[in-house]
């Protein structure tokens, strides 16, 4: 990063040093909480014994590729939302066709169609480390950093109030008859999605039962309460959607905005026989096959 920062950021080499920091800096978040989930997998583990120190001096040393380190780091970290991955994937992949096609791709791919996104991202994979910025970027690009991404939100934050605030006056006009009609009916789909694995909330814009849907990450939490086997699960919340007033939400930056940012967790209850794949002896058929791996 030092080296980047070195450079003019309109000089294509700042491109090309900052998707080299970018893919180091995933790859450090990854191994944070392992570098064994660094090595690329093989059936007799030989890349892995090597990240456990106990690899053979004659078998190389093999990492996971860009790709899959990027799509480990939005599995396993909420601050590292998939428009970070999309963000971080195009720059390392320019950085790609430079080393491997010999072009000088970041000449037509300058650093202000993709400067805030590097440092979000960035942002995003120190803290999952328990850093921040300046021990990344230093004090001073740190700050620039900072006030980029305080602009950025502010344009954010703008979009939601003022989408909001349109929604908002558009229910308002409605009779109070069609108002009750459209909350009965959010409500009714909130329930409904709610047995689908979304959140229920109450919509910012006219304060009506709506829902959050998102992507899983991170480890299951198995439990046993009364008989069944209970699943919880963090949830990275992604899209809001509201039927009564038609208020959509795309995104982790807009749903921060209303508070609705949070991460949240999904619980799903099963029987014993379902989690397990246990057969019922009672009803057993031998020529059906079953899976009870």
């Amino acid at each position: 990063m030092e080296r980047a920062f070195n450079e003019s950021k309109d000089d294509p080499l700042f491109g090309l040093w900052a998707a080299l920091g970018l893919e180091l800096l995933a790859r450090s978040a990854v191994s944070h909480v392992s570098p064994t989930l660094l090595a690329e997998p093989d059936r007799e583990h030989k890349h892995l014994l090597h990240a456990l120190g106990r690899g053979s001096e004659r078998v190389p040393k093999r990492s996971l590729g860009s790709a899959q380190v990027l799509q480990l780091c939005s599995n396993l970290f909420d601050q590292f939302t998939d428009e970070h991955q999309k963000v971080s994937t195009a720059i390392i992949n320019r950085r790609n066709e430079e080393l491997h096609s010999g072009s000088s791709a970041f000449d037509e791919y300058p650093s202000s169609q993709w400067l805030s996104g590097f440092c979000h991202s960035c942002k995003a994979l120190c803290e999952c480390q328990g850093k921040d910025l300046a021990e990344l970027f230093g004090d001073e690009e740190a700050t620039n950093a900072e006030e980029l991404l305080t602009q950025e939100r502010s344009g954010v934050e703008g979009q939601v109030k003022s989408s909001i605030a349109a929604h908002k006056k558009v229910f308002d006009e409605k009779t109070p008859e069609d108002q009750a009609a459209a909350r009965a009916a959010a409500d009714q789909q909130a329930k409904q999605l709610s047995w689908q694995g979304h959140h229920r909330v109450v919509c910012p814009a006219c304060g009506s039962p709506a829902s959050v849907s998102g992507v899983l990450y991170g480890q299951e939490q198995v439990s046993h309460d009364d008989g069944e086997v209970v699943v919880r699960q963090p949830v990275s919340p992604r899209e809001f959607e509201c039927s009564a007033c038609g208020l959509k939400l795309s995104g982790y930056a807009k749903l921060e905005v209303t508070g609705m940012g949070g991460r949240h967790t999904r619980t799903s209850r099963y029987t014993p026989e379902d989690y397990f794949g246990l057969v019922d002896p009672e009803n057993f058929a031998p020529d059906l096959e079953y899976d009870n791996e």
